[in-house]
């Protein structure tokens, strides 16, 4: 059938789902937040405490530590119930917290962040898992819609937020500021998630494949920094360690994912793949934009962030336009423009660059923002409509971990393009601008590959009977 009951903002805004609206939209604020917190705040704790040396790994571990907790989300859950796992986990965080909050050097912000980022992967992967099981499927796309607001926020908040407690209190005080949030989170989860049923069944601890996701990562992480011949090297052997860690999963009797996890033959699979390839695509401009609008045209830091947020406000607002379509049809043709209008943007970006032509670089902005707005909603769903009943915790608690692999592994490869055609040497405009256009190539071609799974997804969708979502 074509036509779909459509939902009303309102009602996920309204006396039945605004408590659960309200949790997801706190665990979501928290991860976002806190992923941007560090470019503001950490400058000044490195001016007290040192370590100038090691600022960068106050993000990299956060976000390492972020994905093996998304990638462990699951299994928590089933052992813990929602309930638990949420508690537990923000009260996780909430000690990464405080220990980054009273620390005496650098090595125990580290430390915090570490922790930090743990608890809040599972958190955020956890209030994806609960999408479907507290909504109906027609609310699913208003609830992402009312996410991608939420990360505009963070992306404009974030580094403002936590800068102005910098300036004005301390650098600690934006970590302190996370004390309220979790604590309100933590009473809501009380009122309103039930207890749930605890299983019995427990089939050890996935110690091995959480290994081989964390050093995968970090091994992504390091390349981004490395020299082009090292980071190639070193994404290799990230790659390795990953597909392993699939490969041991598929065949563990408790799994982290779903058995079709990154499966080219399954609509779950092939979805994967485009949640996981579009951000690697995005990863260019968003790693270099702002830093080339400088270098070239003598921007300033404010000027070129606001340039650069364009991107932003069209994701948010072309993910609320796109949260109101009421065919299948329609979504799957959104599903399908995603990765194509992504692709559009990063080209009409890039020649918005060589030609110095601001408009034609807004507007590739904007296509950039309009290709993960009006697609990542309806990408997501589908992947949850496709997962069986029984998958459908591991395929959702997957879905951020994915995003943020992506936008890693998009950092590191980015990193390696635009070193390896000069760009880290170049000081002429000229050589500047020669230097990143394998990097933008580069990332078009990520975004057609893209296309190409949502295809494949697309295809694969129609012929999938859908998981039951929760009841009207």
């Amino acid at each position: 059938m074509s036509d779909i009951v459509e939902g009303r903002w309102a009602e996920i805004f309204g006396p039945r789902y605004i408590a659960v609206t309200t949790i997801l939209a706190l665990g979501v604020t928290l991860f976002a937040f806190n992923a941007f917190l560090s470019s503001a705040a950490l400058p000044s704790a490195v001016h007290e405490l040192g370590g100038l040396e090691i600022i960068s790994w106050a993000t990299t571990l956060y976000l390492v530590f972020a994905i093996v907790g998304g990638a462990a989300a699951a299994l928590l859950k089933r052992r813990l119930g929602s309930r638990g796992s949420l508690i537990g986990l923000a009260t996780v965080f909430l000690a990464g917290t405080l220990i980054a909050a009273f620390a005496g050097d650098m090595n125990q912000v580290l430390v915090g962040r570490s922790i930090q980022g743990f608890g809040e992967g599972v958190v955020a992967a956890l209030c994806f898992a609960l999408i479907p099981e507290l909504f109906p499927s027609r609310l699913v796309p208003k609830v992402f819609g009312m996410q991608a607001i939420v990360w505009a926020v963070a992306a404009f908040g974030g580094p403002a937020g936590a800068g102005a407690l910098t300036e004005l209190i301390s650098w600690r005080a934006a970590f302190f500021i996370n004390v309220p949030f979790v604590l309100i989170f933590v009473t809501m989860v009380l009122l309103v998630v039930p207890r749930g049923e605890k299983p019995t069944d427990k089939h050890g601890f996935p110690g091995l494949r959480l290994l081989a996701i964390g050093a995968g990562t970090m091994l992504v992480a390091l390349a981004a920094v490395a020299e082009p011949l090292q980071a190639v090297l070193l994404l290799v052997a990230a790659a390795i360690l990953l597909t392993a860690a699939v490969w041991l999963d598929r065949r563990s009797v408790e799994r982290l994912m779903p058995p079709d996890a990154f499966s080219l033959r399954t609509a779950v699979g092939s979805g994967l793949w485009v949640f996981l390839l579009m951000p690697v695509a995005g990863a260019a401009s968003a790693v270099y934009l702002i830093m080339l609008l400088q270098q070239l045209w003598g921007y300033g830091p404010t000027q070129a962030a606001i340039t650069a947020a364009v991107m932003s406000v069209a994701w948010s607002l072309s993910s609320i336009l796109a949260a109101n379509a009421r065919q299948r049809s329609t979504r799957r043709i959104l599903i399908r423009s995603g990765p194509l209008s992504l692709a559009a943007g990063l080209i009409l970006v890039l020649i918005g660059l060589e030609w110095t032509q601001l408009p034609i670089l807004l507007i590739g902005q904007v296509l950039t923002g309009l290709g993960f707005g009006m697609s990542n909603g309806y990408i997501m769903l589908t992947i949850m409509e496709a997962s069986s009943d029984g998958e459908r915790d591991r395929t959702s608690a997957l879905l951020p971990t994915t995003q943020s692999a992506g936008n890693a592994l998009g950092a590191a490869l980015a990193g390696v393009a635009a070193n390896a055609a000069g760009y880290a040497h170049a000081t002429e405009s000229g050589h500047i601008l020669a230097s990143i256009v394998p990097l933008f190539i580069m990332a078009a071609a990520f975004a057609m590959l893209a296309f190409v799974a949502a295809l494949r997804m697309v295809q694969l969708a129609k012929a999938t009977p859908l998981a039951t979502f929760a009841q009207e």
